[in-house]
């Protein structure tokens, strides 16, 4: 995988197809994020190798075939080129070209409510997503915080922003992930209560 790549989307998952290929990757509809803003286009890897591209009124049928492990062949257009397959989450799904530094961003759409026609759809989604993502990641963590030079906790988010509404301590005390060793991320009460 390029480093290019790596940095842009850290902590990609390889395509396995025990885990994907039925339950996230076949007969979804997997929207191009990659120039969405000229033409929007749908794609639904199907049974038998069929692969379907919607843009607007029509459809084109192609072939798609899973080489090995992670790696497609998918005819296109252009031709056939070689992709590998990785999912960032269970709906985002990138495909990464083998003969130069280019990739292909997808989000499945099937389950998604709100048509995705933009790159400012594409933002408010991933947006809502993450922060989403975030919230219960935070609300479910226990943090350490520090109050005239000494420790107290392993609290959660919940249980700091009462003692802050009780007035038992500031908001502006530093807390700690209780996987980090020290305060240095400079990381306050106040922060983690905005993320909720």
């Amino acid at each position: 995988m390029s480093e290019y790549l790596h940095k842009l989307l850290p902590n990609l998952k390889p395509f396995n197809y025990d885990r994907h290929h039925d339950t996230l990757f076949i007969n979804k509809e997997w929207v191009l994020v990659n120039g969405i803003s000229k033409k929007k286009s749908v794609y639904t890897f199907k049974d038998e190798n069929i692969l379907e591209i919607s843009r607007k009124a029509s459809v084109i049928k192609t072939s798609w075939t899973l080489s090995f492990n992670n790696i497609f062949t998918i005819e296109t257009e252009d031709g056939i080129i070689t992709v590998k397959a990785f999912f960032k989450d269970d709906d985002i799904l990138v495909l990464n070209h083998q003969d130069k530094d280019d990739f292909a961003l997808f989000i499945n759409t099937t389950n998604h409510l709100e048509d995705l026609n933009s790159v400012e759809d594409i933002q408010d989604y991933l947006k809502e997503k993450y922060k989403q993502k975030v919230s219960n990641l935070i609300y479910e963590h226990e943090f350490y915080y520090i109050e005239k030079s000494k420790e107290f906790g392993p609290f959660t988010v919940e249980a700091l922003s009462k003692k802050v509404k009780n007035d038992d301590i500031s908001a502006y005390c530093f807390v700690r992930d209780i996987n980090e060793n020290d305060y240095s991320k400079r990381l306050r009460i106040i922060d983690l209560i905005k993320e909720l």
